[in-house]
């Protein structure tokens, strides 16, 4: 039976645990705007969605507004926020079984590349990854289909079945099925069970050892 050839990781919530950051972030740019929310559990839809999806589905930002929140986040996130940060446990171990295996490995986030780029390398984990993929700081490819489909076209010489999609939110998944390619949901992340459940993953695991379970046995359906 096949293996996956190319693994496309989600960065937040998949590999690595931001949540100090981005909702201090968040924090800081709606305090900005005057909006003062100190529950940070109402923040953690943030981690993982498009910041404008986020922003004007949450605080109703029509698309200047929201600009600007992603301006004044971008602030603090650039200079401190990326890094209160921490991976998950056993990640480095599962990236480099993986490396040493053949796969080739990806990272598929709707973080800016250039953000992404700097906490792969504070983390000394950019080795493992032979492409990073993210959206473009003026707000364009942002969604995750888009994110996806313009890696599988940087690797033409693979057919669909080759590649799986692993996050932990719906857009992860959901860009999964919308370019046609299997996909992991993990539940240690920020979505919930439910959440991916309806989804449709191809496989949803609890923890880093049953995702690499999957990843380094066969492919089963």
């Amino acid at each position: 039976m096949d293996k996956y050839k190319v693994i496309l990781f989600d960065l937040d919530g998949t590999l690595s645990d931001p949540k100090v950051g981005i909702i201090k972030s968040v924090q800081y740019a709606l305090l900005k705007m005057e909006i003062v929310e100190p529950d940070i559990d109402k923040l953690e839809c943030f981690i993982g969605p498009p910041l404008q999806v986020s922003f004007a589905e949450y605080y109703n930002f029509d698309e200047a507004n929201s600009q600007k929140a992603i301006d004044l986040y971008r602030e603090r996130f650039k200079e401190k926020g990326m890094f209160e940060n921490e991976l998950y446990s056993n990640i480095p171990l599962l990236l480099k079984s993986l490396k040493e295996q053949g796969f080739t490995l990806v990272v598929a986030t709707s973080k800016p590349t250039v953000f992404a780029e700097q906490i792969l390398k504070y983390f000394n984990i950019d080795q493992y990854f032979e492409l990073i993929v993210g959206s473009n700081l003026d707000g364009t490819r942002a969604s995750k289909t888009e994110i996806i489909q313009y890696i599988l076209e940087k690797y033409t010489e693979y057919k669909l079945g080759d590649f799986i999609m692993i996050g932990d939110r719906k857009h992860d998944i959901l860009g999964s099925i919308n370019t046609g390619i299997d996909s992991i949901g993990v539940t240690y992340g920020y979505g919930s069970f439910e959440e991916l459940r309806h989804s449709n993953p191809t496989f949803i695991v609890d923890n880093v050892d049953q995702l690499k379970d999957i990843l380094m046995g066969s492919k089963v359906k």
